[in-house]
């Protein structure tokens, strides 16, 4: 079939290739944890295609054909994977070719990696396809006939509903909505993968045949599918790296390179701290020869040198050139330590990405590059993978950390503070395994109670808005963001550019429920507090100083965090009678006192004799009330403040200022509330009236492309960056998401304005439509409230004139338009921003309002509580609930127009920006008086709907 001729809007090539679709390809993890390739077919596939077909069994040959077929005929073989990417499509997962005796490694290790003799790379072997071929091409409801099969060796490994997931989303990006497949009644395997997706499935049986129908619109249920999968398959991809036991160091043996000083330190950090891992270095202990062939004797019998995980210190190729080599030995990842990749410049981004491709090949993961390795403590299988010359030791608190130098300090932190250690993860450069694979394996660790991340950029928000939001419901994530703004790239980085305003990340960790830290210090000080303190049931802190002064000034600390102080503090002197300080603790400690106890002890002339830490870390274990403490002499985790209560041991943390104390406090007492608040429901208003919520959502898709691929206007509406529409086909546009524009009329006389009131009704509003002076009454470009043609000549011939001398040629154009109903003026936008992806923001109209930036912010998918916070969440806001008298506006009304925006932005990623201004609220309605809308190809999204590595 031929391909289809590109397609542009001005200069901008539209998101639907004439070739082979690259963006297609993904690296994605198994359900055991092992990584494979998915891409599509391609015409040089037909030998591999062949193979696979050859190596099915008869079961699996039957259910795929319905009929015995050993071999694909030549005619059928050259169909099958001749496909145009549009109407026919298919994906394979790959994985490299079988390597021969002959391609394995000499008997010196000198080649294992599995190439041909003139270096080319093994041929690869096809475990799974997918495809679609389209059957009915309505507009709007294109419906494609689907079709699986995945090799008998990986069925039950989850490659399947992979496939699925891929399929469906290249589908839907050439606007394919339904798949029908027809799946013989036995084969369970194929029905359990369209049931357990979440689409919407139909289903029925016809002469023996089930014929399945899946409607390709994502739903609640299969976004939670999508993701349930996700958190598993990630979190067992990271459980093989962190439970490795044999571990093989792959680098120099002496010298003094780079490369060798961190081969050599590997090796004296394994001498000083071997833990439970057994190292093998290669040239000392084993060979390649001997990996390739089980074990030492190179007789393919051993198993005494099959090894969990790499660790490489060596230049770029040769580092690929080792993962090569590790193939068969078992191995689920390889840490990368030494640099020089991405930061070198494309060539380093290439060597990056054909590092990744390898490994993500082999089935491994990639830790690094500059990574400073793995540590864990689990009793009995404590894995030491990294350069640090000793482990902090055990505890509850689990770190990841992008960048070596933060791990080497934030590692020396927790020893000197006694916090204690459950895994350290330092990621390097972040090619593949990245924050987001740590905190899916941290939120069923039975060692980690606490998550913390030092993150330098964040490669995918809404992913890690999504993951660390459901760790967050049940452990805390504290996060340090390099940069106040996190608009900080280091050296290695490859990260989208970002133009979302610099408040946005602050919104997306607190969507997400984490914990803002400004630097390790407070990182480490707020996790100390969740790591050995119970969560606080409430903000009423009570105060324990040993001066007056020291009182007033935690109290007002307490009250700068948020929190309420409970009764006037009591100083209690440091050298106090036992019996004084039982008698205060006690008080302090008594039920329902207070909801946590910030204890401040500085002795100015005597030495500290620790009465009252002991009593309050009695106080505080026997009664479970969350207690911080700042006394000097003691810092970190002392013994001093540890005591024990039915077998139970509680230590109170213990802090350098009290500020320090207070400020940690507060950011537990904080989250404690986001724990226990409603974080609503997403937001899904029913669509366009009479029609379902599919449909109407087809109808948008088939406008937007026909907008898209349409020839240009004769009128200056096109743009570099897209296609602006006109109010008529914005106002379809809206439509189909419930979002009703108010009707106007352009005008360029007099005359013409009189017509147009009188087509759409007395009283109206008129407007200068140049965007400059569109809502500017105080220049005269807004007349309200006109009732009839004398009022409304003399407005239009002055608005015109004045309109002539501010604006530039051509002629200025006036906009008519029927009165609403009286209310309160506010602004809706959405922008599609490149890194964020949709991003919503809400605001009061006015220069003021502007020029303050009291404006709220919000990435889809967004919950009613999120909306109703945006809403309330502006400075201005109270105008919309009767301020000063005025009455108060349908708040309801207006958030439904925020939940429709944000429903839309989420669905179009071609919505380059939207801007609803003004929205007049009024005590009944919320009424769209303009709408600016931009449309431009789309670019894929960071989180696109489907499970996939890092490429």
């Amino acid at each position: 079939m031929d391909q289809p001729a590109d397609r542009r809007v001005g200069t901008v090539r539209l998101p639907y290739p004439t070739g082979y679709p690259v963006e297609w390809e993904a690296d994605v993890v198994l359900r055991d944890g092992s990584t494979t390739h998915v891409r599509p077919i391609r015409p040089e596939d037909s030998d591999a295609l062949q193979r696979f077909q050859m190596a099915q069994s008869e079961r699996s040959t039957y259910l795929r054909f319905f009929a015995a077929l050993q071999r694909i005929p030549d005619r059928m073989l050259t169909q099958l994977v001749t496909v145009d990417h549009v109407r026919r499509a298919a994906l394979v997962a790959v994985r490299p070719g079988a390597v021969s005796e002959a391609d394995g490694a000499d008997a010196d290790g000198a080649s294992a990696d599995g190439a041909d003799a003139d270096g080319a790379a093994p041929a690869e072997d096809i475990i799974g396809v997918a495809r679609y071929d389209v059957i009915d091409d309505q507009p709007g409801r294109r419906t494609a006939e689907v079709a699986f099969n995945v090799a008998d060796a990986v069925q039950g490994q989850g490659l399947g509903s992979v496939l699925l997931e891929h399929i469906a989303a290249a589908a839907r990006e050439r606007g394919v909505h339904r798949f029908i497949a027809e799946v013989l009644p036995q084969n369970r395997a194929m029905l359990g993968v369209f049931r357990e997706a979440g689409y919407a499935v139909e289903q029925h049986l016809d002469d023996g045949v089930v014929t399945v129908s899946v409607d390709l619109d994502p739903t609640d249920r299969s976004r939670e599918v999508m993701a349930d999968r996700e958190h598993r398959t990630e979190a067992r991809s990271m459980q093989g790296l962190l439970s490795a036991r044999r571990v093989l160091l792959v680098g120099p043996a002496r010298g003094g390179t780079v490369d060798e000083l961190l081969a050599a330190r590997v090796r004296e950090a394994h001498a000083a701290d071997p833990g439970d891992t057994e190292l093998l270095v290669l040239g000392d202990d084993v060979t390649w020869a001997d990996l390739g062939r089980g074990g030492p004797g190179g007789d393919g019998s051993g198993e005494s040198a099959r090894v969990d995980l790499a660790i490489v210190a060596a230049p770029p190729d040769e580092v690929i050139d080792a993962v090569r080599r590790l193939r068969g030995t078992g191995a689920r990842g390889v840490v990368v330590l030494s640099a020089g990749w991405a930061e070198t410049g494309p060539d380093g981004v290439a060597r990056r990405r054909e590092l990744l491709r390898t490994a993500h090949a082999e089935g491994m993961r990639v830790v690094g590059p500059a990574s400073y390795g793995l540590l864990t403590n689990v009793p009995g299988a404590s894995l030491r993978a990294s350069l640090a010359l000793t482990a902090p030791k055990p505890g509850r608190v689990g770190l990841f950390s992008q960048s070596s130098p933060v791990a080497v300090t934030a590692a020396e932190t927790v020893k000197r503070r006694g916090l204690g250690l459950s895994t350290l993860v330092s990621a390097g450069h972040r090619a593949d395994v990245s924050g987001n694979d740590v905190m899916q394996y941290w939120q069923d660790d039975p060692h980690t109670d606490v998550a913390c991340l030092y993150l330098e950029t964040l490669g995918n928000p809404r992913k890690f808005s999504r993951i660390a939001r459901r760790l967050a419901q049940v452990k805390p994530v504290i996060v340090v963001v390099a940069g106040r703004h996190g608009s900080v790239v280091p050296p290695g980085h490859t990260v989208r550019a970002t133009r979302a305003p610099r408040r946005m990340l602050d919104e997306v960790l607190r969507q997400s429920g984490v914990i803002r830290a400004e630097n390790t210090h407070q990182l480490m000080d707020v996790a100390q507090v969740l790591a050995h303190q119970p969560l606080p049931t409430g903000g009423r802190v009570g105060i324990l100083a040993s001066s007056p002064s020291l009182a007033a000034l935690v109290a007002d600390a307490v009250a700068a965090a948020g929190l309420t102080v409970v009764g006037p503090p009591e100083p209690l002197s440091a050298s106090a009678p036992d019996d004084e300080i039982a008698a205060a603790v006690d008080a302090l400690y008594a039920p329902g006192a207070c909801d946590a106890v910030v204890v401040v002890s500085v002795p100015v002339v005597l030495p500290r004799t620790d009465a009252i830490a002991r009593a309050v870390a009695q106080a505080a274990a026997r009664t479970g009330r969350t207690t911080v403490a700042s006394a000097l002499g003691l810092h970190g985790m002392p013994d001093e403040l540890a005591a024990s209560h039915d077998g139970r041991e509680i230590r109170i943390p213990a802090f350098s200022t009290p500020e320090d104390a207070v400020w940690a406090l507060g950011a537990v007492v904080r989250y404690a509330q986001w724990r226990t608040q409603d974080h609503g429901t997403p937001v899904r208003p029913a669509l366009r009236e009479g029609m379902s919520d599919g449909a109407a959502r087809a109808q948008a898709r088939t406008l937007v492309e026909a907008l898209l691929t349409q020839e240009p206007a004769q009128e200056p509406t096109q743009e570099p960056a897209g296609v602006v529409l006109d109010q008529a086909t914005a106002t379809e546009l809206l439509a189909c998401y419930g979002l009703t524009l108010w009707g106007s009329r352009s005008v360029r006389t007099a005359d013409d304005a009189v017509a147009a009131a009188e087509e759409l009704g007395w009283p109206v509003a008129l407007k200068i439509a140049a965007p400059a002076l569109r809502h500017r009454a105080d220049l005269g470009g807004v007349r309200l409230d006109i009732a009839d043609a004398e009022d409304l000549r003399e407005d239009a011939e002055r608005m015109l004139a004045a309109a002539a001398s501010l604006l530039p040629a051509p002629d200025p154009v006036l906009e008519v338009q029927a009165m609403a109903p009286t209310g309160v003026a506010c602004v809706v936008r959405s922008v599609e921003d490149e890194l964020f992806g949709p991003v919503v923001s809400f605001g009061l109209a006015g220069d003021a309002v502007d020029l303050l930036d009291d404006v709220t912010h919000g990435v889809p998918p967004l919950t009613d509580v999120d909306v109703a916070r945006m809403v309330r969440g502006v400075r201005a806001a109270p105008r919309l609930f009767g301020y000063q008298g005025a009455p108060g506006a349908d708040v309801a009304a207006l958030e439904d127009v925020l939940a429709r925006v944000s429903v839309m932005a989420e669905d179009l990623p071609e919505l380059a920006s939207l801007e609803l201004y003004p929205v007049a609220v009024a005590e009944r309605g919320a009424a769209v008086l303009h709408a600016t809308i931009r449309l431009r190809p789309a670019e894929r999204r960071t989180d696109a709907p489907r499970r996939a590595l890092p490429g």
